[in-house]
């Protein structure tokens, strides 16, 4: 394994060589690091962040249009096939429905409204239905993008979409190839990456990512981090699993704030121009350090998200602030939030137990 300064360089390099492609010990070196390095792999994926996105962070909104009963086997889903996780379970909402959802993301300062629905993938008949509610989130938000994410695309769904006014396509690789059916039976990894083909070949901005913290080794990390690259997304959602009881990786904990902030270097210095964004398990996985992953990220889901609760989008936007960064599309930072001083009235000095 290279020393973690000398992979950091050789990563610096080749992110400045634009025939040049990262080597993949490197990449497996920062996940590697030491503690004592953190603020080292934290800086040189910042150093990318900050030179193609400056100090902007777009953000982004999830409404679930169809929740739960999917018949695909995804091991981390709580929407899966034979799923005893306690989460909501509704179909299609009607496209008013839908678009008055995606207006409260939209007056929290989001700038992409991304449409989910569960299944393995649409029916014509849905995507014309989608059609009809991306009509109706853009005529109550112009401007708005929107991005669909209904599964396994079949021919032709790709270019409806875009017909219908989808700008962008979302189909995650979730893990790496040679780990992919350890997670699931009922469809391959070769099946998301032609979806992900497919929407790109249609013109739609490809977005697809990935679930760390599911047994996988660093290679397998690093190899699907690779393989985004080799897709040219343009985005990539960067998600921790979220274990709900009820699911085969229920009690899976395998990750704390410092594993999460080399994975997110990781893609960062993989795919130095792409959208990071910072997506589900977040608040869980990250907690006090999500700050130091907006260092890393340019992107970030507001609010919640498809079955499980996020911080509250104030608090975000706090977040946001207090980095000293913008949401993309407003032309200054949110009004920093202060705290009134409290005085004392506890501990020493007084009748009431002290705050410890």
């Amino acid at each position: 394994m290279p020393a973690v300064n000398d992979a950091l360089a050789r990563l610096a390099a080749a992110a400045d060589d634009p025939g040049a492609a990262p080597d993949a010990a490197d990449l497996e070196a920062v996940l590697a690091s030491a503690d004592a390095e953190l603020m080292d792999v934290v800086a040189a994926a910042a150093r990318l962040r900050f030179r193609h996105f400056g100090n902007t962070v777009k953000l982004n909104y999830l409404v679930n249009l169809k929740s739960g009963l999917c018949p695909e086997d995804c091991g981390y889903c709580s929407q899966r096939l034979g799923s005893k996780a306690d989460v909501l379970k509704y179909t299609w909402l009607s496209p008013e429905q839908a678009a008055e959802q995606a207006a409260a993301g939209v007056a929290g300062g989001a700038s992409r409204v991304c449409l989910v629905a569960s299944g393995r993938g649409p029916t014509d008949m849905d995507v014309e239905r989608v059609g009809k509610t991306i009509a109706a989130v853009k005529d109550a938000a112009p401007g708005v993008e929107v991005c669909a994410c209904l599964g396994l695309l079949k021919g032709g769904q790709a270019e409806r979409l875009a017909e219908l006014g989808a700008d962008a396509y979302n189909h995650n690789l979730n893990t790496a190839e040679e780990a992919y059916a350890e997670i699931c039976s009922t469809h391959t990894f070769a099946d998301r990456v032609d979806t992900v083909d497919a929407a790109h070949g249609a013109g739609l901005s490809p977005c697809s990512g990935l679930i760390a913290g599911m047994g996988e080794s660093d290679a397998d990390l690093v190899s699907v981090a690779l393989g985004l690259r080799e897709l040219h997304v343009d985005s990539i959602p960067v998600n921790f699993l979220l274990p709900f009881d009820g699911t085969p990786l229920e009690g899976t904990w395998e990750l704390d704030p410092r594993r999460c902030l080399r994975i997110l270097a990781m893609v960062r210095l993989a795919n130095p121009a792409a959208e990071v964004r910072l997506a589900a398990g977040r608040e869980v996985h990250l907690r006090q350090m999500q700050s130091l992953a907006l260092q890393i990220v340019n992107s970030i889901f507001l609010g919640d998200y498809l079955t499980s609760e996020g911080q509250a989008a104030k608090d975000d936007l706090a977040l946001i602030a207090d980095a000293g960064l913008v949401p993309l599309g407003l032309e200054s930072a949110p009004e920093a939030v202060r705290t009134a001083v409290r005085p004392r009235r506890r501990g020493a000095g007084t009748e009431v137990a002290p705050n410890a």
